[in-house]
């Protein structure tokens, strides 16, 4: 770490030359050496347009630096902007009151001579004066906001957010015909874009006025989840920067929804599908004399009552005049009638602080859809140790056999239901997809129509191939993809399947027990009929309980299937297909696995000014700029590092390696000796004597769930869990993430207890997984974490399909490094260190 360190601050002092760097920052209380460093190297690296990769230990004032060292450069260059707009004017009017006599006197004319420089100075005068009224009223608009909010706070606590009359009015009042208006894919008359143009037909996810608002420059803070963000946040509230910066969050629907009759349905994917249907605006229709239908037109509602124009403006302007994290962007939605989720998407372009998941940030479309520019402006990336590997899951779609026959089923039934209503370009790309359906399906062993627990292969097999490879073998080599694509994302044929499956529930691939009954030759139409007799509840209405085949499926699976066609379309050398046969046709599956990061990671990196990635264990960087930076174009001069240590002295650390446990047994962690009764027994010993040594709370990381279970049921059963227990009481890392929260805080208030009441327990253990929800982002500071306990080293299955395909793909595609390792090897021990590092830096 001093060496790092050491050659931080040598590049830092060789570059003071190129650009100012203030020698003090704001900051809420006297700041560490070592903070003070990092923010000097992050205004440098915001200054020079660097790529930065920042390290600073957890507990060290990490998010407090990156918001004060980052607004401080933001300020500053607004300023400075604002001062040479200024002097650009100021200049130019003294230089017209100073040579208007002079004018003609020459013995050229003037327009022949500097006609071109002076229209090009006139330009840029002109742009500066837009851009100072343009600040201005911006600088105008937030103190009447802020005015306004203050007025509003005292009213906004007297009102009642619980609105009963929201549920009511997400209930379609609309009749059959006007539905299946709505689900009829629009005329897509050509491939051109001004004809199919009209075949985006969302509701309208933003406002014309918000997509014209012009964006400000701002900071994009990135971070892994909701409840990082929402801490960050709460950083900002407490920084000198509260008063004088306009800060949004960003977040998930189902974080951020307020409507209780989509919230209900829980699953993330049927709050999405819910929510864009309830956006569709209401048509209403016109008839002639004889009672034929001759108009449709939008009506200018939606049928959620929290999505409406004038309630969002009023939102947006509470958003900007004060900071607020998630939780209580949620509240204020309730009190004041509006949806916080859109509300906060469209308080952008006038945010200067963004705060938002990975997810929106790296995947492009989702980026896009959200509003966010990131041409000239910061992206600083929180948490990145395991960036890398983000960008790949992010990225990586599975679709199962079931899923494929039972997308081929609905739309085919749906394309039969409308096909005299659809035009010809319309049905001629449906038959595409039902080709490319229909070929997968048969690919993966089953068949139009069959029983998705019908047998599939004698032989289970997994196999991973190239994209070229798998597209002659599927025979779809031949489909224009990209075409195909482009049809899906304006028609929103996904979407109008989904609304369609709600409403008819149409009968998916028949499984082989109802073919026993007989009835395997009935329509579609008798088999539903057939269903509704037998099960009502299997129709219920939309929105009253929505059926989920899977965790987290649709209703209809091609929103789903879309992605995995979209990632088709990636380049053959990026990226492999693993093909998984087994002898159910349900349980076979296609999965896109994402190789090479950098293609997705490369407009981010051109587009912005600059970009910072930091982290407390983000060592070693060398894949970071081989793999991301570097494989995207960047130039080595571009990279700036920074690493500090810790504030904590060297005498105040213990590290130590245990190889054997109390009474003499090797403590041995390989796969196959780590579940053996006598390690177990060796481990649970070592750790009774930590209890009884240690005071407060132990952190205890375990290599996975599986294993932690296995453990813990054998203390039980040998009884050494309730020794442990006598010492210290025991919790656990929770697997839903809702209840991470509650665990943390009884963890806390137990050792607090323990230690102001006294007791015959000396604190508590928490046993941990390495990658969990509790090996990043939380801080076990003081007595919450006194040792830290890691058991083996975590290495990944080097006999995984997936990763072996990683490590072949690293030693064709990077160079060796400086030692001469391969690159596959070195990633290959990186996931155990870094998740080491990540686990004990707690």
């Amino acid at each position: 770490m001093a060496s790092s360190k050491e050659k931080a601050l040598n590049v830092t002092a060789s570059q003071d030359a190129e650009c100012s760097v203030p020698d003090e920052f704001p900051f809420p209380f006297p700041p560490y050496d070592i903070q003070v460093d990092f923010m000097k190297s992050l205004y440098r690296a915001l200054e020079l347009g660097k790529i930065g990769i920042l390290e600073s230990p957890t507990g060290t004032g990490k998010s407090m630096s990156l918001i004060c060292g980052s607004l401080t450069w933001l300020l500053e260059h607004e300023q400075k902007k604002e001062k040479e707009l200024l002097e650009l004017v100021r200049s130019s009017e003294e230089a017209a009151g100073g040579s208007g006599t002079d004018r003609g006197t020459a013995l050229e004319p003037d327009w022949m001579r500097d006609y071109e420089q002076n229209f090009e100075q006139e330009e840029k005068v002109r742009n500066a004066k837009v851009e100072l009224e343009k600040r201005n009223n911006r600088k105008e608009k937030l103190r009447v906001f802020r005015t306004k909010a203050k007025k509003n706070r005292r009213v906004l606590h007297d009102v009642d957010g619980n609105d009963r009359h929201g549920n009511e009015a997400t209930q379609n009042p609309e009749g059959d015909d006007d539905d299946d208006d709505k689900l009829l894919v629009a005329d897509y008359r050509s491939d051109d874009d001004t004809e199919s143009r009209r075949c985006s037909d969302s509701g309208g996810d933003a406002d014309d006025d918000d997509s014209s608002e012009e964006h400000v420059l701002k900071i994009y803070y990135c971070s892994r989840t909701h409840s990082q963000l929402a801490q960050f946040v709460r950083e900002v509230r407490k920084s000198p920067f509260a008063d004088g910066t306009t800060v949004a969050s960003l977040g998930s629907r189902q974080n951020m929804c307020v409507n209780e009759a989509v919230r209900r349905l829980k699953a993330l994917s049927l709050i999405n599908d819910r929510c864009l249907e309830l956006q569709q605006k209401k048509k209403s229709t016109k008839k002639d004399e004889d009672g034929l239908t001759v108009k449709r037109k939008k009506s200018k509602g939606c049928s959620c009552p929290f999505y409406q124009y004038s309630s969002l403006q009023n939102y947006k302007e509470q958003l900007h005049a004060e900071v607020k994290d998630i939780e209580q962007l949620v509240e204020m939605g309730r009190k004041v009638k509006a949806c916080p989720y859109y509300g906060s998407r469209y308080s952008i372009p006038g945010a200067q602080l963004v705060a938002l998941p990975y997810n929106i940030l790296l995947h492009k479309s989702t980026r896009e859809a959200c509003g966010i520019k990131l041409l000239g402006n910061i992206v600083v990336i929180d948490e990145a140790h395991n960036l890398l590997e983000t960008i790949n899951n992010i990225h990586s779609i599975e679709v199962t056999g079931a899923q494929f026959a039972c997308a081929h089923s609905q739309l085919l039934q749906y394309m039969h239901r409308y096909q005299s209503r659809l035009l010809a370009k319309n049905l001629l790309y449906i038959r595409q997809i039902l080709f490319i359906l229909q070929s997968l399906v048969k690919f993966l062993g089953g068949s139009p129509g069959c029983a998705t627990d019908a047998a599939c292969v004698d032989k289970s097999e997994s196999r991973l191939v190239t994209l070229n490879t798998f597209l002659f073998e599927s025979k779809i080599d031949h489909m224009n993809l990209f075409k195909l694509n482009d049809y899906v994302r304006k028609s929103q044929i996904a979407r109008k399947l989904h609304g369609y499956a709600e409403k008819y529930r149409p009968p998916a691939v028949p499984r082989r027990d109802d073919k026993e009954r007989g009835d395997g030759k009935a329509s579609s139409v008798t088999a539903f009929l057939h269903k509704l007799s037998s099960n009502p509840q299997a129709v219920a209405p939309s929105g009253v309980g929505a059926r989920q085949d899977e965790e987290g499926s649709t209703s209809s699976p091609l929103m789903h299937i879309q992605a995995f066609m979209l990632a088709l379309t990636n380049r053959d050398k990026d990226c492999r297909i693993m093909i998984t046969k087994q002898n159910l046709f349900s349980k076979c599956s296609l999965k896109f696995l994402l190789l090479n990061p950098a293609v997705h990671f490369k407009d981010i990196v051109q587009q912005c000014r600059a970009v910072i990635v930091a982290g407390g264990t983000m060592q070693p960087t060398a894949e970071f700029k081989e793999q991301l930076f570097l494989a995207t174009g960047v130039a080595p001069d571009r990279l700036l590092e920074f690493s500090c240590g810790h504030v904590i002295p060297k005498e105040n650390l213990l590290p130590i390696a245990l190889a054997k446990g109390p009474s003499g047994v090797e403590l041995d962690f390989t796969f196959r000796s780590r579940g053996s009764a006598q390690t177990l027994d060796e481990l649970g010993r070592l750790l009774y004597n930590l209890c009884s040594v240690v005071p407060s709370g132990v952190v205890c990381f375990f290599p996975s769930y599986d294993y932690e279970s296995k453990v813990l049921a054998h203390w039980q059963s040998t009884n050494q869990l309730a020794r442990i227990g006598a010492r210290k009481e025991v919790f656990r890392e929770p697997r839903k993430s809702g209840e991470v929260e509650r665990v943390l805080d009884d963890f806390s208030k137990c050792i607090k207890n323990c230690k102001q009441f006294g007791s015959v327990k000396t604190g508590a253990i928490l046993f941990c997984i390495v990658g969990g929800k509790m090996s990043e982002g939380i801080n076990f500071s003081d007595d919450l974490g006194r040792c830290v306990v890691m058991i083996g080293m975590p290495y990944a299955n080097s006999s995984s399909p997936e990763l072996r395909e990683k490590i072949a793909y690293l030693n064709k595609n990077v160079t060796k490094g400086a030692d001469g390792r391969l690159p596959g090897q070195v990633y290959y021990e990186n996931l155990c260190l870094k998740a080491v590092n990540q686990s004990i830096g707690r």
